[in-house]
């Protein structure tokens, strides 16, 4: 009799302690998802899409030279529906997933802007796991059908149990017990000399901040030019294709289009290396019967760093700029604006 009881005891934990396992797992979960899905606020403004955003006019996809360069704050308080798809790191064929997913909000003869960078036909992404760790936020906002290489098990643990890959983030649920040190006294101005001292210490800064931009722009030139093999790798420009045929048969309107980039991301770059980039995308885009618009040695920029945020990226009064030149200078889009 005791041998059965036993048994039975032992019969019970074997159940019980996995089941309770599962159901904190499960209970931890829940408050967990709000700190993973923080992670994505990049992706956040698909979920506008079919509920404050319908029948998009005018919209971009891209990497982070579409996500920053191409701002629509005007031309929505003048009454048009416009839409950014663009997101770090971005490639075409997470693009093309994007409309295939959202495609049905867009309105027909959409003039959807297609960014093609220095990087465009290779990998902005370093290495691998880079590559896969972007890749993720994808299954936060796209269904198995259109995720490309979709795999179950990346599924449930980045978006059905994310806490099975919550790592360090998962000292993120503990209370907050840091104590923090406030100064009470309020530190003394420092001594201004006259307008003449003033004005050497503002070049100074300004010569300083010239020289952290450069720096910057040496490291963005090595992320996308250095270390890789090929700059034209076939497949890219694959997925460029199927993205223009997706926007045709759809009825939208595809606009290649390079951004503006300052002098400091543009001298180190090849001349061989242009020559092959802007023979490829004109290869395309005249076999697609698609325009081109190359902004990337605009003199309205180049020197102008007041418009850049870093070497290759606009800030909010550039890309508001950049908005207003290409509504002049866009055939395509200057037809939607004077519909």
């Amino acid at each position: 009799m005791n041998r059965k009881k036993t048994i039975l005891v032992f019969i019970i934990k074997c159940i019980a302690i996995p089941a309770a396992a599962v159901l904190i797992l499960f209970l931890l979960n829940i408050p967990y998802r709000e700190i993973d899905d923080a992670k994505y606020m990049d992706m956040w403004n698909l979920r506008m899409l079919g509920n404050q955003i319908n029948e998009v006019q005018i919209a971009n996809v891209g990497s982070s030279h579409g996500a920053y360069d191409f701002t629509y704050d005007k031309l929505t308080e003048e009454g048009f529906s416009c839409f950014n798809f663009g997101s770090v790191s971005q490639t075409y064929q997470y693009d093309l997933a994007l409309l295939e997913e959202y495609g049905e909000h867009l309105d027909k003869g959409c003039v959807m802007f297609i960014p093609v960078s220095y990087f465009s036909f290779n990998n902005e992404t370093v290495n691998e796991t880079e590559a896969q760790a972007l890749s993720i936020k994808y299954y936060h906002c796209l269904s198995p059908k259109n995720i490309p290489d979709y795999d179950l098990y990346t599924d449930i643990v980045t978006t059905r149990l994310p806490i099975l890959s919550a790592g360090e983030d998962l000292l993120k649920l503990l209370p907050d017990f840091s104590l923090s040190l406030k100064v009470l006294a309020a530190e003394e101005p420092p001594e201004t000399g006259g307008s003449d001292e003033a004005e050497t210490a503002s070049t100074k800064m300004d010569e300083a901040a010239v020289a952290v931009f450069a720096q910057r722009a040496a490291a963005r030139y090595d992320r996308h030019f250095n270390n890789k093999e090929n700059l034209f790798l076939p497949e890219r420009e694959e997925q460029l294709l199927s993205l223009i045929n997706y926007c045709k048969e759809h009825e939208l309107t595809p606009v290649l289009i390079t951004t503006p980039f300052s002098s400091y991301y543009n001298n180190p770059v090849p001349q061989d290396f242009l020559d092959r980039f802007h023979s490829t995308i004109n290869r395309i885009a005249s076999d697609t019967n698609v325009n081109y618009y190359d902004y990337s040695h605009d003199a309205r920029f180049c020197d102008n760093l007041t418009y850049f945020s870093d070497s290759d990226h606009l800030n909010a009064e550039g890309a508001a700029y950049f908005m207003e030149i290409i509504a002049e200078e866009v055939p395509q889009l200057r037809e939607v604006l004077d519909e």
